[in-house]
């Protein structure tokens, strides 16, 4: 009696597709996925056409200059000071309680549910980076920048309301961002070490 070769019964392999799409599916779904952080910025306006140079020009006491070199030192005016301390200087430059001569100039404005105040519309905050400063640093410098107008904001809010400023309604937000306006400049981050 002669054997002949046994046939080796197939596999079925027609939900083999409909398996693997389910299971891409599953992992999809309960897969976390790492969402990129930015930095809330609103760009200023483009120039108009018929604006001059001239009118960009700021009076020098009106900008806080502040620099991270590529050590990760930051320099705020002619000072080095720590990452802590910049949320306290600027709060203190863009609120210039005192009406100090060396900080930024106040501007009487009159601001809803306020009233008449003198206010420092023209402050900037200018943030220059060194381009071998790291990625850490330089962030935590824009949330200690950031941190400082929201401070000052909750302060007014809770001061004027009993609120943060975070519960308070859009017009008594915009009325409080009219006194602390966010302007926070960043220039090009250049490589200071290199003669380009």
């Amino acid at each position: 009696m002669a054997k002949g070769k046994r046939k080796v019964p197939d596999i079925n392999s027609s939900s083999t597709a409909d398996i693997a799409f389910l299971l891409l599916i599953f992992f999809l779904i309960t897969t976390s996925m790492d969402t990129d952080r930015g930095l809330a910025r609103r760009l200023p306006p483009p120039p108009e056409q018929n604006q001059k140079n001239d009118d960009i020009k700021l009076k020098e006491r009106n900008v806080l200059q502040v620099f991270l070199n590529m050590n990760d030192q930051l320099m705020c005016g002619n000072d080095y000071i720590t990452t802590e301390q910049l949320r306290a200087k600027a709060k203190e430059f863009i609120a210039n309680p005192y009406n100090d001569e060396a900080k930024p100039e106040k501007y009487a404005k009159d601001i809803p549910f306020f009233g008449n105040m003198m206010i420092t519309e023209k402050h900037v905050v200018s943030l220059r980076c060194d381009r071998g400063s790291s990625y850490k640093a330089y962030l935590a410098v824009q949330n200690e920048l950031v941190a400082a107008y929201n401070e000052l904001r909750d302060e007014l809010a809770q001061e004027k309301w009993q609120k943060k400023y975070a519960e308070l309604n859009d017009e008594q937000q915009k009325a409080i961002r009219d006194i602390y306006p966010q302007k926070i400049s960043e220039a090009e981050p250049k490589k200071y070490g290199d003669k380009k």
